[in-house]
């Protein structure tokens, strides 16, 4: 029975047609949303684990890795290196580590997994600057015979030894940071991926 000229199968397709559209822009809309949920692949990349080849550092050599756009400071320490940093503690705020950020892997006066690659992030403690890396010993603008090396902050003159411990009388007030840290290879060092991961 027909009322009055009303097409119901019309009226079925428009109803259909319609809702179908309306789905398919409900899909639309929800899919980038939900996507925005995941980080992006800049943020991703920000907090990626970096690797370095240290197969070619030279014993006395720093080479400088970006991690989260930090510095990170890979040096390969010599024996005479590591051998002097006992001889430091009385001059230093923090000698054994007690304060300072680091993995709970890395103790020792040495600071490191493998005494010979030391490996910190390269910004100051004070106010973030980059220390410069000073490995000559005896240098008369940093101590003479009392300095054996380490990393001086030109910005306000804070100094740090071989193994990134703070000098006593300074303004930096801590040991420079260890990030967290692995080894892949022998000579292949993932910086962000700690080593009771790995």
């Amino acid at each position: 029975m027909s009322s009055d000229g009303v097409n119901t199968g019309r009226r079925r397709f428009l109803t259909a047609a319609t809702s179908a559209v309306g789905v398919a822009g409900a899909v639309g809309i929800a899919v980038p949303f939900v996507g925005s949920w995941n980080p992006s692949a800049k943020a991703k990349a920000a907090g990626a684990p970096v690797k370095a080849d240290i197969g070619k550092l030279e014993p006395g050599q720093m080479v400088v890795v970006e991690w989260r756009g930090k510095p990170v400071y890979v040096v390969h320490r010599t024996s005479e290196m590591i051998e002097g940093l006992p001889q430091l503690d009385d001059r230093l705020k923090d000698p054994a580590s007690e304060i300072s950020k680091q993995p709970a892997y890395i103790s020792g006066e040495g600071r490191a997994l493998r005494p010979e690659i030391f490996v910190a992030v390269g910004l100051c403690t004070h106010l973030g600057c980059a220390p410069k890396y000073r490995p000559e010993v005896g240098a008369a603008d940093l101590g003479g015979d009392a300095w054996l090396g380490g990393f001086f902050c030109p910005c306000h003159g804070s100094k740090f030894d071989l193994a990134g411990r703070v000098y006593s009388g300074v303004p930096a007030s801590a040991n420079l940071e260890i990030p967290p840290y692995s080894y892949e290879s022998d000579n292949v060092l993932v910086i962000g991926v700690d080593a009771e991961a790995a």
